[in-house]
């Protein structure tokens, strides 16, 4: 069973070889330490509805400088973490996903696995 979210959340992040990797993040004044990435994915999104896209569809002018094509890609990790000694007296690690949207360089929680 999973819950849905949207909510914004901070993350920190440790610098791998293969780029930077949340490490712990601050959901609803809970810190949560990240135990393991279980996956990444990376996700394309409407891009074509973006301004630049839109006028070259309509034929409407745009400036040279708003043609630069924002993808709207969203990068998302499904990690294991828990939050410390808080994590004892509950079920254990819980299993969340996190996305990073680049066009607006946020961080939100979308996903709890039960």
């Amino acid at each position: 069973m999973s819950r849905r979210f949207t909510d914004p959340v901070e993350v920190h992040t440790r610098v791998e070889a293969s780029g930077p990797v949340p490490d712990q993040f601050l959901w609803r004044g809970r810190l949560y330490v990240v135990r393991e990435v279980l996956a990444r994915w990376t996700e394309s999104g409407s891009w074509w509805r973006g301004t630049s896209m839109s006028a070259v569809v309509t034929g409407d002018e745009v400036a040279t400088t708003t043609l630069a094509v924002d993808d709207r890609a969203t990068q998302w990790w499904r990690i294991e973490a828990d939050s410390g000694r808080l994590a004892a007296m509950s079920a254990g690690p819980g299993v969340y996903d996190l996305c990073f949207t680049e066009s607006t360089a946020q961080w939100s929680l979308k996903r709890v696995m039960d």
